[in-house]
């Protein structure tokens, strides 16, 4: 194994037992995966436009849950709801109820992007590795079978009843691992999401995905002032971290 980095005492994940990963866009690639199923599906629909438009839907629709506009529901219902607003404006208003169901739950079968299952098993063999994400419990176990991510175990905003960037979410994470802030870390693609886990005390990590929303709108990746880390991927996070 590797000589391990953590062991300095300066370093910023040197006392982390714990590192929870973001999953969509950070883990798995969400707009390739809904790209490429449409593709094959509806080949006459904008796959690019429909994946984005449907994504341009989630924030608005977690701001309502965590604002009590709405009440409680999990991200494949959330999901379903964004799809049938969608559909008319391509042409799909014509889906029969069980091909909506079946698209809408692409989310459970998104791809893992190139570098995660070895990143996450080289993680995996120094830290605990979990799930953080605003999917639910069913969602993200489904997606991992199917992508064969390696996790010790899969957590949900789900558990706490609370959609990032609630501090519910990344306090509750302390409390399921009864372990002070400081030993546990985020891992994630999206500043907004690592420095709320920043503000709950907990170490991050920015990881790159420019491809995250296609190519035609590539991400600016450059390094912020806050992250302990910042690596390429999760194969060169697992190299900083002597993985």
């Amino acid at each position: 194994m590797p000589a391990n980095p953590c062991a300095c005492a300066d370093h910023p994940f040197a006392d982390v037992q714990v590192l929870a990963f973001d999953v969509f866009g950070t883990v798995v690639d969400w707009h390739g995966s809904i790209v490429r199923e449409m593709q094959a599906l509806y080949p006459a629909v904008d796959a690019n436009a429909f994946a984005l438009a449907w994504r341009a839907r989630y924030q608005p629709a977690l701001a309502r849950v965590r604002a009590g506009a709405q009440g409680w529901a999990v991200l494949d219902e959330l999901h379903r709801a964004m799809l049938e607003e969608i559909l008319p404006r391509f042409g799909l208003a014509h889906l029969s109820e069980a091909e909506r169901r079946q698209l809408s739950r692409v989310w459970q079968r998104l791809d893992a992007w190139p570098d995660s299952v070895a990143g996450l098993a080289r993680l995996k063999t120094r830290f605990i590795i979990t799930t953080l994400s605003n999917g639910n419990i069913a969602l993200l176990t489904r997606m991992a079978k199917r992508a064969g991510l390696p996790w010790d175990c899969v957590l949900s905003a789900e558990s706490f009843q609370a959609y990032k960037p609630s501090p519910a979410v990344y306090r509750g994470l302390a409390r399921v691992f009864d372990l002070p802030a400081q030993q546990l870390a985020l891992v994630a693609a999206h500043h907004e999401d690592l420095a709320a886990a920043r503000d709950c005390g907990l170490r991050t990590a920015y990881v790159e995905r420019p491809l995250e929303f296609g190519a035609s709108q590539v991400k600016d990746v450059a390094p912020q002032p806050g992250n302990g880390l910042h690596a390429s991927c999760l194969l060169d996070l697992a190299r900083q971290l002597g993985c």
